[in-house]
């Protein structure tokens, strides 16, 4: 494409103001540099025009992939689920949104870039998202056709997205952890307590009480649906008494491995800059299947593995 919407805005003066914090729950504002005038967060009209046509460049490129495939891996399909919303309707919506309002993804367009080539490829599939997000829209968009489900922790969040945003397909959830807890969860895996290792598979997750890190009592088409694409962006985990992404990432890698169709999982993780999300992942995602990353993004691309197996790396 030969201007984005980042490139657009920058042409113009405009910059971007982004966070380093868990910027699920923060907005991100943009405003425009004149000398010592301070930072405007409504777009111009000069400005949303330059966006409207980036998005639509964007969504002209997503319609024409759904028709013309690059022979990459298709996805594949449970008949227990369907969108609730027509393709190109939600390609419309998201365009309106994105075109029209101050508040733009979380992510950095390097590392929106990073999960759109996959869905590109990929899409229509069946896509797993950690959180909801200003970004929400934006990932069931380029997912057109397919099952896009997300899972959301924080129960006033999760009524604010879905008011504004009822189409969108998604569930809230709990979580039995801590971020406080990760160095002793870490350590109990380690030492084999509990049941936690990969052999449980998936059908095993959904009732592993024995194990902390396995994500229990989810909605059961969550387990029962085989995820294609998985992006992990929540739950928060930024201070000690937040669920921390533990299980998530590990609940993640049992599901990848005991993946019975064909193909690999693509997963994404982000927030990879901390501690708990690097070495978690590193445990259980593990570095031999890590395709890249871009910014606090990490890409991993995980095989089917033999369910037998004790250990995930």
């Amino acid at each position: 494409m030969a201007t984005t919407i980042e490139e657009a805005l920058e042409r113009d003066g405009w910059f971007r103001l982004s966070t380093q914090i868990d910027s699920k729950r923060l907005p991100v504002f943009m405003g425009k540099r004149s000398g010592s005038e301070p930072m405007r967060s409504v777009l111009s009209e000069k400005a949303l025009f330059a966006a409207a046509a980036g998005a639509a460049a964007i969504a002209g490129v997503l319609l024409l992939s759904s028709f013309f495939s690059d022979g990459g891996l298709r996805c594949t399909f449970l008949p227990t689920i369907s969108r609730t919303s027509d393709p190109t309707s939600e390609l419309a919506e998201a365009l309106l949104y994105y075109a029209t309002t101050p508040v733009v993804p979380q992510q950095s367009r390097a590392e929106i870039r990073l999960a759109f080539d996959v869905l590109r490829r990929r899409s229509p599939c069946n896509f797993l998202v950690f959180g909801l997000g200003r970004d929400s829209q934006l990932w069931s968009a380029l997912n057109p056709g397919g099952t896009t489900l997300f899972l959301e922790e924080d129960p006033q969040w999760y009524s604010t997205v879905l008011k504004s945003t009822p189409w969108l397909k998604a569930h809230h959830v709990k979580y039995r952890t801590q971020l406080s807890e990760a160095e002793e969860l870490m350590r109990s895996y380690r030492a084999g307590e509990g049941e936690c290792r990969p052999s449980t598979g998936a059908k095993g997750l959904q009732h592993n009480d024995r194990c902390k890190l396995a994500l229990v009592g989810l909605p059961v088409e969550v387990y029962d649906r085989e995820w294609d694409v998985v992006m992990i962006d929540a739950p928060k985990g930024y201070y000690p008494k937040a669920p921390g992404r533990m299980g998530a990432i590990y609940t993640v890698a049992v599901m990848a491995r005991g993946r019975r169709g064909a193909g690999d999982t693509d997963v994404f993780l982000h927030d990879v800059d901390r501690p708990v999300e690097k070495k978690f992942a590193m445990e259980f995602l593990c570095d031999k299947y890590r395709e890249g990353g871009a910014g606090r993004l990490w890409h991993f691309r995980i095989p089917p593995v033999n369910v037998t197996s004790v250990d995930f790396c």
